[in-house]
């Protein structure tokens, strides 16, 4: 999937695709028509940067819901006939899970709409999954025929099956289809699904990678094969490292993390910083200075995961410096410094900022530890960064920093982060958003009402409005 275009954070499309809560604010007071294409454009080519982790789903099913949206553009997207060119989730999952949220709310056209991709569709194990949640015993029965239908009767369609009857998020519908009365759907579900047991059974009697009694080489062997591969190995080579290697070994690691290949010397820096070893900071400043991308990588990876008094004094050093292990090091003091670092954060934060811009993943440490740290100074760096970032994780996170260090969140942003796409967004603003806007007593009352909305923030809806108040 490319990377998606963004629109300007001031634009009614921009606010959207960033799942803001001024999106839903701003598109409730447009004229609908140019609110509903902002919509669907957001919802048929999906804006996050990862798809993965980032919600949008609700966001977008809740503003459909608020502007009695049709479903037309969605089911075009859905059939048009790139769908059997393009099998990729990322093109129709966002779609898929906004349905289903619609389904929830008991959108039946949403529910119909699901129903006939999961039978005709190429990413149809996805609008299944959606059913599963949402649909009746009748209707997952009704689509036994037509997805076994896509699985061929000879041993390749019969593995395929069993292959995707094991793998399934949601089994609901294969217990269903398991026990239905038709001999020819119950036998094939059945099958597959010992088949799949039994081939889960199989993989568990034949594990790769290192045994009891490798030696120290061996590891580091394995872990440069990785590489070879194309896989980084180094992380669970190091915890090898730590089941295989003695203190007799400890010379033998020493030279790997000093001028051992790529894979050795990744495993040897990961292991020496995780067993807090005298030398592993010297070794880590080595490596930056010495090694490859992938052992800078490493070695700067092990460096933030150190927990000692000393990784911190040597990150107080680190922090001024132009490089890799320089940003670092900011992140390690913003993680576990003190108020007397919040200089060294504050100027790391803005750096990384100037440099790299509202969406780079250094921000994501450095933004927690502006709150952990109580960064007055730094509250108009985090609004930018809340404005400007595409990455809703990166704005929540600047939601609670600005929480910490900004008095007036409780009247601005707090506010349009009750309808934020992410939940803990929405948690942070019910526990702060002032209520003298009425607004803000509205949204509770509504969150505190909304069956879809996460225990999380109905929890800290209650904690601010008491229990009359909830009824709707």
């Amino acid at each position: 999937m490319f990377d998606p275009v963004i629109a300007p954070s001031g634009t009614l499309l921009g606010l959207l695709q960033r799942g803001r809560g001024d999106g839903t604010l701003h598109a409730l007071t447009a004229p609908r028509p140019e609110a509903l294409a902002a919509l669907n454009h957001c919802v048929l080519r999906d804006p996050r940067h990862d798809w993965q982790v980032e919600n949008r789903s609700l966001y977008y099913a809740r503003l459909y819901l608020d502007l009695h949206g049709e479903l037309d553009a969605i089911e075009a997207h859905l059939f048009d006939p790139e769908d059997v060119l393009d099998t990729e989730e990322s093109r129709t999952g966002l779609a898929l899970a906004v349905l289903g949220h619609l389904a929830s709310y008991g959108r039946r056209d949403a529910l119909e709409l699901l129903r006939r991709y999961a039978a005709h569709g190429t990413n149809w194990a996805w609008a299944l999954d959606e059913l599963a949640l949402r649909d009746d015993d009748a209707g997952l029965r009704a689509l036994a025929a037509p997805v076994l239908a896509r699985f061929a009767t000879d041993a390749e369609g019969e593995a395929e099956l069993a292959a995707t009857v094991r793998d399934a998020f949601e089994p609901r519908p294969w217990r269903l289809w398991a026990d239905d009365p038709r001999p020819s759907v119950a036998t094939r579900v059945r099958a597959a699904q010992e088949a799949g047991c039994f081939d889960r059974w199989q993989r568990q009697m034949r594990p790769t990678g290192p045994r009891p009694g490798w030696s120290v080489q061996a590891v580091f062997a394995w872990a440069e094969q990785g590489l070879e591969r194309g896989a980084a190995l180094h992380v669970p080579a190091a915890r090898c490292l730590s089941a295989v290697a003695g203190p007799e070994d400890r010379p033998e690691i020493v030279r790997a993390a000093e001028d051992g290949t790529e894979g050795a010397r990744c495993t040897a820096l990961r292991y020496l910083a995780d067993s807090n070893d005298p030398d592993a900071l010297t070794l880590i400043e080595r490596a930056v200075a010495t090694g490859s991308a992938p052992v800078v990588e490493a070695a700067v990876d092990a460096f933030e995961r150190m927990r000692s008094l000393a990784a911190v004094d040597r990150a107080r050093g680190w922090a001024r410096r132009p490089d890799p292990l320089g940003a670092a090091a900011g992140r390690v003091l913003a993680c576990r410094g003190g108020l007397q670092d919040r200089d060294a954060v504050l100027a790391a934060l803005r750096e990384a900022v100037r440099g790299e811009g509202p969406d780079a993943p250094t921000l994501w440490t450095l933004v927690d530890g502006a709150g952990r740290l109580g960064i007055a100074c730094a509250a108009p760096v985090l609004r930018h960064i809340y404005r400007e970032t595409a990455s809703s994780h990166l704005r929540g996170r600047a939601a609670r920093a600005l929480a910490a260090t900004d008095p007036s969140f409780g009247t601005g942003f707090a506010v349009e982060c009750l309808w934020d796409c992410e939940e803990t967004t929405r948690e942070v603003a019910a526990r702060h958003a002032e209520t003298g806007d009425t607004r803000v007593v509205d949204r509770l009352r509504r969150l505190a009402a909304d069956p879809a909305e996460e225990a999380e923030v109905q929890t800290a809806v209650r904690s601010r409005i008491g229990p009359e108040e909830t009824a709707v």
